[in-house]
């Protein structure tokens, strides 16, 4: 079985993120970046369904600047076989419907897959969509959200734990799977992991190289965009009350006059 799994790198949640003054985008130069823990969890799947087949192999596919390679060689440490990297200035900016394209195409080059595992949403875009948009544009059945996988000949199991209960789903390979927080905690990489990886094949490719017109992508071309931003107010210090017997009373008033009740 030859699996694909998505992998995005983000701001880390620890940097204080910024938006660029000139096209409000995210300012990746000015964050700390790291693979998103959410590809963490989708490449940790696809390796115990190789580990549980005895066999097989895991493909990382990524979009994004040459810097994103620390987060393919993450992934690599981790025990993944290979990566496709694309990597174009023509890219900055894109829209996540403008993502999925480009994914499908980059899963285009990979021959023979059976499965593609992506985490359900980016830790910095929230739009949680890929994985369905990219899956509508193969053709192939979407199993989202899934908590637990499973990989039996040639059909493929999920179970979705939601507030409304839980579901099993399942579908006949090919595929595409995405995994939610609570699936399985991601395995840190060995040292003999991290060292294999410097070796593993990474085919990095441009727009030309994927197959992906310039039309296709960019913020020129994104169907959503950010037109203005401001950075987040400074936190105002909060309004003590001491309790003279009329604490309640005080905290009331205050809530009445912040609209709250």
């Amino acid at each position: 079985m030859k699996i694909v799994t998505l992998v995005k790198q983000v701001a880390d949640t620890y940097s204080e993120r910024k938006l660029s003054d000139s096209d409000h985008t995210l300012d990746r130069e000015g964050t700390e970046a790291v693979i998103d823990e959410i590809n963490e969890r989708a490449v940790e799947q696809a390796l115990l369904l190789k580990e549980a087949a005895g066999d097989g192999e895991v493909v990382v596919v990524c979009m994004g600047p040459d810097r994103a390679s620390d987060a393919i060689r993450k992934a690599l440490s981790m025990g993944a076989d290979s990566a496709v990297h694309l990597s174009d200035e023509a890219i900055h900016g894109s829209c996540a419907v403008q993502t999925a394209r480009a994914l499908t195409k980059l899963i285009g080059t990979v021959e023979g897959w059976d499965l593609v595992i992506a985490g359900n949403s980016a830790s910095d875009g929230q739009v949680a969509a890929v994985p369905a948009m990219v899956a509508d544009l193969l053709g192939v059945p979407a199993l989202t959200w899934a908590n637990e996988l499973s990989v039996s000949g040639s059909t493929v199991t999920v179970k979705r734990e939601t507030d409304d209960g839980v579901t099993h789903l399942s579908a006949e390979l090919p595929a595409v799977v995405s995994v939610g927080e609570k699936s399985n905690e991601p395995r840190y990489p060995s040292f003999k992991g991290i060292m294999a990886a410097k070796k593993k094949p990474v085919n990095n490719l441009d727009l030309a190289g994927a197959g992906i017109d310039g039309s296709e992508v960019g913020l020129a071309n994104a169907l959503v965009s950010v037109t203005s931003s401001a950075p987040k107010p400074p936190k105002q210090a909060g309004e003590k009350v001491t309790d003279e017997g009329d604490g309640g009373a005080k905290i009331a008033e205050y809530l009445v006059g912040q609209k709250l009740i």
